[in-house]
């Protein structure tokens, strides 16, 4: 009975301390965004309250740890719930002992003469992550949930420098002083998050942490990621919201809604908003309309549907999805699907193998076209990714004016992170130019997901997982093209097919409208080459599907000469560039000649299907192409290898 009559006294000697030192305070009323903010010190450092214009029922709150005022929508959207909203200066200390000494003071301090809840939400940006869970690792029954972004969770990481970061060196030194640690002695240390973190996990407080997946100070791999394991190992819940392209600036989310919602859900969920509905997320250009294939699949009871595009078409998935589900949709009717999908070809291709992929196999009723991926990854300049598009639905009207077109633009990590610095992808910009003009209708899956990893539903890394999505992202692919079609169709249709109409003239004169592929049997081969009938790599290396066992143009050694008559705007060569492709020389009409490396960053572990555009703003009419292989050659290549397996030649617009 000695120690708790003892543990009875000091707290009534603590309380009495607080009371008499509460009322030595002297507070300036300032504003911070609207709210009421009381300034004062508080054993000698700066401190602050913020007052919500009524406090919730619980007196719920949420303790900045650093960097006062940075990014507050977090904050501000709290105190308009209901929320306080406080902050003690304590940088000097670096999240140490005495850091933490002094937020118990201050914790009891805000209990006592303000009756805030006995749980706080603790916010550590940055080095603030040191203060958030070094204090919450002593105080576990204390912490309602942990709000972090990018935080510091090893010394060694930052400010150390010792794995990927830059580090800072004079923040180093501080430190280490701070925490009375020598360079040896801070690798033994375990008073820091990504080891004291365990007993939150253990108390099953839950945490969120916002991380930008490029940061260069406090990378992600060497703490949070870090922290994540030892959390999730020791039973913990914690969710990360991972910016793709983010660095460690700017913290927090434009949008903070996805914080507020997981603070809630820990404190007060009877102050969450309603759950969005499921398509509140979606990016659907409804342009014209869809019906002239519903028409057709309705009345004469057939369909021919084509799906042009790269891997993210081929590959199973959100394709065979939505075959079944056009299937279920028209049950009488008795449909062909079309599988055009090459891997690693975007729209420039696209445009060039239309005729022999898809206008070939008949009159075709709904087309799905898609190249955002390929058109950014293979660098294709956005003059190029304008003229590839408007080639492919410009001839594809051309060829049927009641064919249906929907156009997609899929995700992957580039254009997440361009999104997430408030930019628009610039391919989808140039592919969104051909869409609207020729009214054709557009899905953004890229936005899309982008928008639904930062509102915390999914991760790219856990769930999504690669441009060549998961079972996962084929699913949500395929759910919002199943939206787009219930929504279009939700109406009775017309009775009659609308024909489109072609405008007047295109975007770019230069575009691939008439783009088709010529075969290599009309080349003049003058020395060097040799007519391979079924071509099969001698080297083992992987290859495409459609790109092996076939006719192919080969010349392996430097100055082998082929002359090609055509006439056209536009002239190029679909190869198969592999780890031995050679430089290749080009003159048209007796010009001076010029050099392209069919060499690609890929193409030490492929035989690649690559499309090689020479010219593309010729004169309309008959030319000739001088081709010959360089006796230079990229450093990277065994050899000086040409593979080619067509011409590709756009005819000027008759």
């Amino acid at each position: 009975m000695q120690p708790a009559y003892h543990q009875h006294i000091k707290s009534i000697f603590l309380s009495l301390f607080i009371i008499a030192f509460s009322l030595t305070i002297k507070a300036q009323e300032t504003d911070y965004h609207g709210f009421k903010c009381l300034d004062f010190k508080f054993e000698g450092q700066d401190a602050k309250i913020v007052f919500p214009e009524k406090a919730d029922a619980g007196r719920h709150w949420i303790w900045r740890a650093r960097f006062w005022g940075h990014e507050p929508q977090t904050e501000i959207a709290l105190l308009k719930k209901g929320f306080h909203v406080v902050y003690i200066d304590a940088a000097e200390y670096c999240g140490n002992q005495e850091a933490v000494n002094l937020w118990n003071h201050f914790y009891n301090y805000l209990i006592s003469q303000y009756q805030l809840n006995p749980k706080a939400v603790l916010e550590g940006f940055s080095r603030g992550g040191l203060y958030v869970y070094n204090w919450g690792s002593e105080n576990v029954t204390k912490v309602a949930c942990i709000y972090a972004d990018a935080p510091v969770c090893d010394l060694r990481s930052w400010p150390g420098g010792k794995g990927k970061g830059a580090g800072s060196p004079d923040d180093w030194k501080a430190h280490l002083k701070a925490y009375n640690l020598t360079e040896l002695t801070v690798n033994k240390f375990k008073e820091m998050p990504i080891y004291n973190a365990v007993k939150l996990a253990e108390a099953r407080v839950p945490v969120i942490h916002v991380c930008g997946a490029k940061d260069e100070a406090v990378p992600i791999e060497e703490n949070t990621y870090v922290l994540e394991k030892t959390y999730k190992e020791a039973g913990g819940e914690i969710q990360i919201i991972v910016k793709e392209g983010g660095g460690h600036h700017p913290h927090s989310l434009k949008d903070p809604y996805p914080i507020v919602r997981f603070i809630l859900s820990h404190t007060a969920p009877e102050m969450l908003d309603l759950p969005s509905p499921p398509n509140s997320k979606m990016v659907i250009n409804f342009r014209g309309t869809i019906d002239n294939c519903r028409i057709k699949f309705d009345h004469e009871k057939k369909g021919r549907v084509a799906f042009l595009g790269g891997s993210i078409t081929f590959n199973s998935g959100w394709r065979d999805s939505i075959c079944n589900y056009l299937q279920q949709k028209f049950p009488e009717t008795d449909f062909e699907f079309i599988n055009a999908g090459i891997p690693s070809t975007g729209s420039t291709p696209g445009a060039m193998r239309l005729v022999r992929d898809v206008l070939s196999k008949g009159m075709i009723d709904l087309l799905f076209e898609e190249a955002a991926v390929n058109d950014a990854t293979n660098g294709i300049s956005p003059k190029m990714q304008l003229r590839g598009m408007e080639g492919i639905v410009y001839h594809a009207i051309k060829s049927n004016p009641n064919m249906d077109i929907v156009m997609l633009h899929f995700v992957d990590q580039d254009k997440m992170a361009d999104y997430n610095r408030g930019k628009t992808p610039e391919v989808i910009e140039q592919h969104e130019k051909v869409a609207e003009y020729y009214a054709i209708p557009s899905i953004d899956f890229a936005k899309e997901v982008n928008d639904r990893i930062l509102n915390g539903e999914f991760s790219w890394r856990d769930d999504f997982k690669d441009l060549h999505p998961s079972p996962f992202g084929q699913a949500i692919y395929f759910r919002t093209i199943k939206h787009f079609f219930d929504t279009s169709w939700k109406n009775p249709a017309p009775m009659e097919q609308n024909p489109k109409k072609l405008p007047g003239k295109t975007l770019d004169t230069n575009s691939y409208v008439n783009g088709h592929f010529e075969p290599i049997k009309n080349a003049k081969l003058k020395s060097g080459w040799k007519l391979i009938r079924n071509w099969i790599p001698e080297d083992k290396v992987s290859t495409r599907e459609g790109f092996v066992n076939v006719p192919v143009l080969e010349a392996l050694q430097p100055g082998a000469t082929l002359k090609l008559k055509f006439s056209g705007t536009a002239i190029g060569l679909f190869v198969t560039s592999g780890p031995d492709s050679g430089m290749l020389e080009y003159s048209i009409d007796g010009a001076a000649f010029k050099t392209s490396d069919q060499f690609t960053q890929w193409s030490q572990q492929l035989h690649l299907p690559w499309l090689i555009m020479l010219e593309d703003e010729l004169l309309a009419g008959k030319h000739t192409l001088q081709l010959r292989v360089s006796a230079t050659k990229n450093q990277r290549s065994k050899g000086f290898a040409c593979r080619i397996h067509q011409f590709a030649v756009n005819n000027y617009n008759q």
